[in-house]
């Protein structure tokens, strides 16, 4: 560093900032979080800016570069640990505030600024980008830019809510915002976010050089900027946004991205400065809801699960038996991941439909038609099994009969690689009666998918006691390059999402046989917060696989199977046959309309969610999960229960266990034996308050 560019720092102790003065007369100010693998703004790190950028405005360069100091990203946004402490002391006003002001400073500069983006660039590292002058982002694949502030129950706080819609248009803009969508270097190029492209070796050079020349936007862009944020503009396009919001996020639910329309209505019109005040008010409002706190919960509950998938796999070849639905897509979604994958099934005719719907899913998934080949090609039929031998993992994904299953494993096992895993994806027998006749049991495990694989984000790693932890750590690491959340669970039946969905699906089908019409049902579990009512669930899953499912877990959990899933007529198994409880035309199910006048019994969303609650807190009780948090994790990401509610245990420390357990006993008095509260209400960790 120069002595004149040194002096300008002279007193700073700078831990997070690296400045870097060039030959030109741009000085690159390096973000590197100390102590991080990652940068995120903590409090610290914005002191220091503030005190360096000060220093700055008092002595400016030729231009200022803002660039990380990580090699693999840009800026991943806000320390959330320190959001939920801020929340705690009250003082999120004072954290939102600090933030402005200091991206304020940067934008006030009397000398160009530009952001040099590489890598993740989210929330707060986007807005710093925004404060700057022009923005210039690598075009590596890694590059991606979002504000996804909306999927923790808030929204852009730092400028970005009051800055965005003046640059891009207030569509682009609002959809950015309201899904946290993340866009590529080139998409956001192409709404104007992102000012030129480069190659990442480029990426300082080609920022410097936009700061001493600058740029002028294109005319459209200026005048989208302008036109779509006018008085008139606001009141057009807001009923819109609410209205397009609504059928995904209802606003007594997720009330962030409501309220995030209704502040750009009001205050888009107002100086930045009134934008910037509307925009705290209305973040730190959000940051207090039971919604924000508990998808931030979320937002750590996916770290641990990643976390779970450390190292690698020591996987490159799979090998599916089984092509069915579940196998089929399974193999499938491997391939996509770039996985070689081979699947086999008795006969031919079975294997062909599943290549077909795989060539589906690369359509939809691969969006350049050039790599569409070297991903199909990953996947092989295979009916004689000769990937059996070559395979690291070999997943068994054939009907549900211990019998038929360990049947299969006998011509398996001595033919699998000695380092190889053997996998069953059963959804409900417990191990211990699957492991009986295997000779290395130590490598056997349950690798249990959802349905449909390509969009259930979860996967229960089935524990025996005579599984090896390496077995575990590498299936984890598999399910991670899956871009799958693993949860480990005990191999008792149904494992835990099943054997707490089960309760549920089974009492709305109860319900439903005693007269009560389907679509009051789903409406009730909907109005819950579920994201499909479990008439639906039931057809959608199959009327068949969900009779097995209770063959397995009625005895265990001392429960009647009503007579619709006892026996199931060939042909009305649900959505796949087109009939079953609904029918089903076009992959919708038509429900039968409600009769005229007819009212909701009073109790009905108590009966549909009780005994999942109930069924939760004896998975605890019993040692399903290793705590809590991962129950919550495994039943969100595995049902989709209302995430806004943070999961059945948040749930339940939210309403209170004792309120609860009085509602189970009133069930219990007026229906029977089946809503008697399971052992493990008196437990402490029911009690915990949530973050």
């Amino acid at each position: 560093m120069a002595d004149a560019s040194a002096a300008r720092f002279d007193g700073l102790r700078l831990r997070h900032w690296r400045p870097e003065p060039r030959p030109d007369g741009v000085l690159v100010l390096y973000f590197d979080r100390a102590d991080a693998a990652v940068n995120a703004f903590s409090q610290d790190a914005l002191l220091e800016l503030a005190a360096a950028l000060e220093r700055i405005a008092l002595d400016p360069p030729k231009g200022v570069v803002v660039a990380s100091g990580k090699a693999s990203s840009f800026i991943a946004g806000a320390d959330l640990k320190e959001f939920q402490e801020f929340d705690r002391k009250g003082t999120v006003d004072d954290a939102i505030r600090r933030g402005q002001v200091v991206f304020q400073s940067l934008a006030r500069l009397p000398c160009p600024t530009v952001a040099a983006i590489h890598g993740f660039c989210m929330g707060g590292g986007t807005e710093i980008s925004l404060a700057c002058r022009y923005r210039v982002a690598s075009d590596d694949p890694s590059t991606r830019i979002g504000l996804p502030e909306v999927q923790l129950g808030i929204f852009p706080g730092w400028g970005g809510s009051a800055r965005l819609p003046r640059l891009v248009g207030a569509p682009a803009a609002m959809d950015m915002m309201l899904t946290g969508r993340a866009l590529s270097a080139s998409a956001a190029r192409g709404i104007g976010l992102v000012d030129k492209v480069v190659e990442p070796a480029n990426l300082v050079d080609a920022a410097a050089t936009l700061a001493l020349r600058g740029t002028t936007r294109p005319f459209k862009q200026r005048v989208l900027g302008w036109a779509t944020n006018t008085p008139l503009a606001r009141r057009l396009l807001a009923p819109q946004m609410t209205k397009q919001v609504a059928r995904k996020a209802p606003k007594a639910f997720y009330p962030a991205p409501h309220s995030l329309i209704a502040t750009w209505e009001r205050a888009g019109g107002k100086g930045l400065q009134g934008r910037l005040d509307a925009e705290r008010r209305a973040v730190v409002k959000l940051a207090g809801t039971p919604t924000a706190r508990n998808l931030i919960r979320i937002f750590f509950l996916t770290e641990r699960l990643k976390a779970l998938g450390k190292g690698d796999p020591g996987i490159a070849r799979v090998h599916v038996v089984g092509a069915g639905v579940m196998g089929g897509d399974i193999a499938a979604w491997a391939a996509y991941k770039g996985f070689e994958v081979t699947l086999q099934d008795r006969e031919q005719r079975f294997i062909d439909p599943a290549l077909q719907r795989a060539q589906a899913l690369f359509e939809k998934k691969v969006k350049d038609p050039a790599k569409r080949p070297a991903v199909a090609a990953r996947l092989k039929g295979d009916l004689a099994g000769d990937g059996v031998a070559t395979a690291d993992l070999v997943i068994e994904a054939i009907i549900e009969n211990p019998d038929a299953k360990r049947a299969l494993y006998e011509t398996l096992e001595p033919r699998l690689k000695a380092d190889a895993l053997l996998t069953t994806n059963t959804s409900s027998i417990p191990l211990v009666e699957l492991r009986e006749h295997i000779d290395r049991p130590a490598q056997f495990a349950g690798l249990h998918y959802f349905n449909p694989v390509a969009q259930m984000p979860l996967v229960e790693i089935i524990h025996h006691d005579r599984m090896a932890p390496e077995t575990e750590r590498r299936l984890a690491a598999f399910c991670k390059a899956l871009g799958k959340f693993p949860v480990p669970v005990a191999g008792t039946p149904g494992f835990l999402v099943n054997r707490v969905l089960f309760p549920y699906m089974l009492e709305a089908a109860t319900a439903h046989a005693d007269g009560i019409p389907g679509a009051v049902i789903d409406k009730a579990a909907v109005k819950f917060g579920m994201p499909m009512g479990p008439i639906e669930l039931l057809d959608t899953v199959g009327l068949d696989v969900a009779a097995g499912v209770g063959r397995e877990l009625a005895p265990f959990l001392g429960l009647q199977v009503p007579a619709a899933l006892g026996g199931v007529e060939a042909g009305k198994r649900g959505k796949k046959d087109g009939q079953g409880l609904y029918a089903w035309k076009d992959g919708k199910a038509v429900k039968p309309e409600v009769p005229a006048g007819y009212e909701a019994p009073a109790d009905l969303e108590d009966r549909l969610i009780l005994p999942l609650l109930n069924e939760a807190v004896a998975c605890l009780h019993d040692g399903v999960v290793a705590d809590a948090d991962l129950l919550d994790a495994g039943v969100i990401f595995g049902t989709g229960f209302a995430p806004f509610r943070g999961g059945p245990i948040a749930h339940i420390r939210s309403f209170g266990p004792d309120a609860l357990v009085a509602r189970l006993q009133a069930l219990q008095a007026t229906h029977g034996e089946r809503f008697a509260p399971r052992p493990g209400w008196d437990n402490p960790a029911l009690r915990e308050a949530n973050p």
